[in-house]
């Protein structure tokens, strides 16, 4: 484990990523003694959490390492893993009354969706920091007339605002049954259209089942070809 410390300097957070405080002393200090001198003051900087601190969902993903599977964390440690900003999203056709954003039987498809078989590959962690969940009406159901369709926030879609949706990640709740009206976001100018921020964002791992579900309390006033764009928005560990 202490092997980690060759590769911790990226993260504000070091400490959590390789377990720190489960290390026995003496082993810590052997491996800093080993370092050069300037790669050991760096890392012992880092593990101070010196230094300006990690914003918005980095920051949040550097909270949550000691959650991450061992392999991501090495990954992050010898660097062959680094953080990036990321949108998971898919499109779905609104033609139930419940609307499975991602499913397994999905496959990857340039503006339909970003993900296959709603799991993430291997060596990806996800965390979630908000949610977009935006509307609209397509000329018809082809893929060229979804995908080119306007994706709007839900004021203007009452029977869609006026439904729930939860977000399950391996069947364990990330956001239970919560009002889609969460979405209306219009009238706050500080936030994105249809965005909703997790006040308690939570980890997606490799391989695991993403569920998203819409689920309305009527169709009607539903038009025809209208379709659901969802985008999970957070912070993603990448090659």
């Amino acid at each position: 484990m202490l092997g980690f410390l060759e590769g911790i300097e990226e993260y504000n957070n070091a400490g959590a990523l390789i377990g720190i405080e489960g290390v026995d002393d003496n082993e810590l200090l052997g491996a800093l003694r080993r370092m050069n001198p300037i790669k050991r003051q760096r890392t012992i900087n880092k593990l101070s959490n010196t230094g300006a601190p990690s914003r918005g969902s980095r920051a949040e993903m550097e909270r949550h390492f000691a959650e991450l599977p061992a392999h991501i964390k090495e990954g992050l440690s010898n660097s062959s893993l680094r953080l990036a900003d990321a949108t998971i999203y898919s499109i779905k056709p609104t033609t139930s009354k419940t609307i499975k954003m991602f499913e397994t039987q999905d496959d990857k498809e340039i503006g339909l969706r970003n993900v296959s078989n709603a799991k993430l590959p291997k060596n990806q962690a996800f965390l979630v920091s908000g949610i977009y969940l935006l509307a609209g009406v397509s000329a018809d159901a082809t893929k060229d007339k979804i995908i080119a369709t306007e994706y709007k926030g839900l004021e203007n879609f009452n029977a869609l605002a006026n439904g729930e949706f939860s977000l399950k990640c391996n069947k364990k709740a990330i956001v239970p049954e919560t009002s889609n009206a969460v979405f209306k976001t219009s009238a706050y100018h500080q936030v994105p259209i249809g965005y909703y921020k997790l006040a308690n964002p939570r980890l997606i791992e490799d391989d695991l089942l993403i569920e998203m579900t819409i689920e309305l309390g009527t169709m009607d006033g539903v038009a025809a070809n209208t379709y659901i764009f969802v985008g999970l928005h957070g912070t993603i560990t990448t090659p």
